[in-house]
């Protein structure tokens, strides 16, 4: 990532609980003095949040594995330029609820679109502007499904099924192996409070200057 700031990206299945570890490690950044932007995808931007309407939300085969890919760089492009760079520029953290490896799991491996066409669409679209930390929240397919309990319409990757879900874990764990000097796997199966510790652990050990150490 190119900027005084810092980008870290939150990862895994559905239900796994990102949201709720987002919140606590934008809180922990902001005492130590940092601003912190706290985004999402597909989101985080007017024309962002109106392709994930299009993503989220609707039948499961309302688009296929490669439409949603080419959504999902697009609202990736405009998160990027609007909300993402200009924050790390000026010396933020950003937070994203889901960044890239997102569409490599969903669309590249569980889906049919394949490693190489994702790996095409970022280096078009991210190049060097990625995050520096990912922190993957991994839990049992079956559980996150249980846990899942969106009540705003967007459920057309959770209605998926637990075998695509399965395939989405398996996907999140085979990126981490291949990029473990940016990945960490958190086990979200713990209590929050103690997912929390695990989450702020691997922070303070990869992002040591986050906390003026």
């Amino acid at each position: 990532m190119i900027g005084p700031g810092s980008f870290i990206s939150f990862e895994g299945g559905d239900g796994a609980g990102k949201s709720t570890q987002i919140k606590l490690l934008a809180t922990a950044l902001t005492r130590a003095g940092h601003e912190v932007v706290v985004t999402r995808e597909p989101g985080g931007t007017e024309g962002a949040e109106a392709i994930r309407d299009l993503l989220v939300k609707g039948a499961t085969d309302r688009w296929s594995p490669l439409t949603e890919s080419l959504l999902m760089f697009a609202a990736r492009a405009d998160h990027l330029e609007k909300v993402i760079k200009p924050a790390v520029a000026r010396g933020a953290i950003v937070i994203s609820d889901r960044f890239a490896d997102s569409s490599m799991a969903y669309q590249g491996l569980a889906g049919s679109v394949g490693a190489d066409r994702i790996e095409t669409l970022y280096d078009l679209v991210v190049r060097e502007h990625g995050p520096i930390l990912t922190l993957i929240l991994d839990t049992p397919a079956e559980e996150g499904l249980r846990r899942a309990t969106a009540d705003d319409g967007e459920t057309r990757f959770e209605e998926k099924g637990a075998a695509f879900q399965y395939s989405v874990r398996e996907a999140f764990l085979t990126i981490a192996s291949s990029a473990p000097k940016r990945c960490v796997v958190i086990d979200a199966r713990a209590p929050i409070d103690a997912v929390a510790e695990q989450v702020m652990k691997a922070v303070e050990q990869r992002l040591p200057h986050l906390f003026g150490r």
